[in-house]
C-alpha cells in the first residue's frame, strides 16, 4: 500500500506520519508537496498537523486553496481514502470535502494532552479493527479544535453514522467533563457521507507506539491497511 503524505508550508507532523507508515505498518510513503496536482499513484491521502501557512486568516483558509487540494479533491471523488489529522481535518472542512468549521477551543487557549476517544462507527476503512463503544487513548494539540455545526447538521451527521469519534471518560460516558475543547456533541472525528474521507482532531499517529504512553492509534492506521485488503479481494472476484 502507498501513502501520500501532503506537506504545506507550515506541516510539521508528516514525519510522524511518515514513521508510523514505513517503519510500523511497513508500507511505502511519499512527501507530496502543496503544488502537486496528481495523486492517482496513491491509496490513500494523509493531511498531517502542523500549521500551514502560519494559520493566518483562519486555520486551513490558505491552505485550502494549494494545487493539491484540487487533487486531493478529486482523489477522493474517486473513491480514494484521505485522512485529514488536526490542521489536515481543518483543511477539509475549509475545502468543503467534510461539513462544518473548527473554531477556537472553548478554554481559548492551545491544549496538549491525552484524552479519550469512544469509537461510534466501526464500519468505516479508519475503525474496522476497532470495536463499537472502544475507547481509544489518543493525544490531542491543538488551539482551534472545536468542531461545530448547525443542528441540522448535527442530525445528518448522527442519522448517516458519520460522527466517528467522540471525546469520553475512560468508561466511554459522553459527558462536558470530558470534552477538552467545547466541541459540539463531544465529536473528535466525522467522515463524508461515502466514508472514505476521514477528518480526526486527536493525533493517531503519536499514538502507535507503546513507548509513547499508548499505541491505540495504530488501530486506526490498520484499519486503512485492512480496508485496502478488502478492495483488492472485491477487485479480483
Amino acid at each position: 500500500m502507498r501513502f501520500g503524505i501532503v506537506v504545506f508550508p507550515g506541516t510539521n507532523c508528516d514525519r510522524d506520519c511518515w514513521h508510523v507508515v514505513t517503519r510500523i505498518l511497513k508500507c511505502q510513503a511519499e512527501y507530496v508537496w502543496h503544488e502537486e496536482r496528481d495523486l492517482s499513484r496513491f491509496d490513500c491521502v494523509v493531511l498531517p498537523g502542523g500549521f500551514s501557512y502560519g494559520d493566518y486568516l483562519r486555520v486551513g483558509a490558505i491552505a485550502r486553496l494549494s494545487p493539491v487540494m484540487e487533487a486531493v479533491f478529486n482523489f477522493a471523488e474517486k473513491g480514494g481514502l484521505v485522512i485529514g489529522i488536526c490542521n489536515g481535518f481543518q483543511v477539509l472542512v475549509e475545502a468543503g470535502l467534510l461539513p462544518g468549521a473548527l473554531v477556537r477551543n472553548k478554554a481559548t487557549h492551545f491544549i496538549c494532552k491525552f484524552v479519550n476517544l469512544k469509537v461510534e462507527n466501526n464500519k468505516t476503512p479508519f475503525t474496522n479493527q476497532c470495536k463499537i463503544g472502544q475507547v481509544l487513548k489518543i493525544p490531542i494539540a491543538h488551539n482551534e479544535g472545536r468542531y461545530y455545526c448547525d443542528e441540522a447538521t448535527l442530525r445528518n451527521l448522527e442519522s448517516k453514522g458519520q460522527i466517528v469519534f467522540r471525546y469520553c471518560d475512560l468508561k466511554g460516558q459522553i459527558n462536558d467533563e470530558s470534552n477538552p475543547n467545547g466541541s459540539i456533541g463531544n465529536i473528535a472525528g466525522i467522515t463524508n457521507e461515502r466514508g472514505n474521507v476521514l477528518g480526526i482532531m486527536p493525533h493517531p499517529e503519536r499514538a502507535s507506539e507503546n513507548l509513547l504512553g499508548s499505541s491505540d492509534g495504530l488501530l486506526i492506521w490498520l484499519s486503512i491497511l485492512s480496508a485496502k485488503r478488502c478492495q483488492e479481494q472485491i477487485r479480483k472476484t
